[in-house]
């Protein structure tokens, strides 16, 4: 299969049989109207579900942080000491 992308650069894409044939089922079922078409909405939905888990893991890091906060494990500053120190 080639791909044409952004600013006329292009690119062979080897898929397989397997593959090939989801392409053609997607299509078939209407889903999209190409191939082209089918491999846009699966990357834009990959990245979706990329975003979704950076997300999970930014919130789950502030999660731990917080509980070691809660616990008197971490020190903390407020802004006016901060400020005070020079740290801004």
């Amino acid at each position: 299969m080639h791909i044409k992308y952004a600013l006329g650069d292009s690119m062979n894409v080897n898929l397989g049989i397997p593959y090939g044939a989801i392409l053609n089922k997607i299509i078939a079922k209407g889903y999209a109207g190409n191939q082209t078409e089918a491999i846009r909405q699966a990357l834009r939905e990959y990245e979706r579900i990329i975003d979704e888990e950076e997300a999970l893991l930014v919130n789950k890091a502030v999660e731990i942080e917080m509980e070691k906060i809660e616990k008197g494990e971490v020190k903390t500053y407020s802004y006016n000491e901060v400020k005070k120190k020079g740290l801004l």
